[in-house]
């Protein structure tokens, strides 16, 4: 299969050459670690809480608190989004005053997308028409691991359909993220593949994890997505963004990525409508880098 989209779009991964440029931006990361690159990670996070012990109060105390950060730090960004659960998208809706923090949902089954796709579809309905403005799904990696990348790209689709139905009922746009679980692809080729065919399915983002199994995010899984989503834009035009997640909780992880995306996409992708960060532990840790000083505030 990476001999087809090799062909298609004239990429495949090439390992030495990711690694030094990997090592390359490593040397750089300090450097990097800017008060305004670290303003602009922040302002690029989407403030996740996937617990089993989630709540409807805590996850409306996590909201008042994102709320209230433009009042306590008027020199920062928001978050670009509170990412939760789709059941939690209503109550997110209802308490969620800052219009420029989207509501994101993990949707689809999520973390395992293990059920029948007429259960996905539906779940991501539900979540558009609670008032989700962007939904995350991991891939079919059940038939993508087992070569059936054909359903990996007929699911995709549909959820894509589903979403937009969804969400034009409203008279509005949902952004589709998938989450391609690279920790579980395991190999340089499995992840372009699987990068291919999502935005072949019409995702607006391509992400690495879900920070449930024991690899998440890595530097060159995130080099590899990169790379083929400038692949994919010089071949279609079509701007695709970029999302790691998991595993990530300090300012040096976030000033890699960044300078991950600056190298591969370049600067206009260093924007919200095309880059961020799955966190939920990094926030407060680029806080107390801002500020010089130990900060807890969400």
């Amino acid at each position: 299969m990476i001999e087809h989209f090799s062909q298609k779009y004239g990429y495949e991964p090439d390992m030495d050459t990711i690694d030094s440029q990997l090592s390359i931006l490593a040397r750089d990361i300090d450097g990097a670690m800017t008060p305004e690159m670290l303003a602009a990670c922040f302002g690029m996070m989407d403030l996740t809480s996937l617990k089993n012990n989630d709540t409807p109060s805590s996850i409306r105390r996590m909201v008042e608190k994102a709320d209230a950060f433009k009042k306590y730090y008027p020199s920062y960004p928001n978050p670009a989004s509170v990412c939760v659960f789709s059941n939690f998208a209503p109550v997110v809706k209802a308490c969620k005053k800052s219009e420029d923090i989207h509501i994101t949902v993990v949707s689809g089954v999520f973390p395992h997308s293990q059920s029948f796709l007429e259960v996905k579809l539906l779940e991501c309905r539900m979540a558009v028409e609670a008032g989700a403005d962007e939904v995350d799904v991991v891939i079919a990696l059940n038939a993508f691991l087992d070569g059936d990348y054909e359903r990996v790209y007929d699911e995709l689709s549909a959820i894509r359909k589903a979403v937009d139905e969804a969400a034009a009922s409203q008279g509005r746009t949902v952004i589709l993220k998938a989450i391609l679980e690279t920790g579980l692809l395991v190999t340089p080729e499995n992840i372009a593949v699987a990068s291919f065919i999502a935005m072949e399915a019409g995702v607006d983002f391509i992400k690495t994890s879900t920070g449930k199994t024991e690899v998440s995010a890595t530097p060159s899984a995130a080099y590899i997505m990169c790379e083929c989503i400038r692949a994919f834009f010089k071949a279609t035009g079509r701007k695709v963004g970029f999302k790691p997640a998991g595993g990530m909780t300090t300012g040096r992880d976030a000033a890699c990525y960044y300078l991950i995306v600056s190298s591969v996409l370049g600067k206009e992708w260093l924007d919200k409508s095309l880059f961020r960060f799955g966190v939920s532990r990094m926030a407060n840790n680029l806080l107390s880098d801002l500020e010089q000083c130990k900060v807890n505030y969400f």
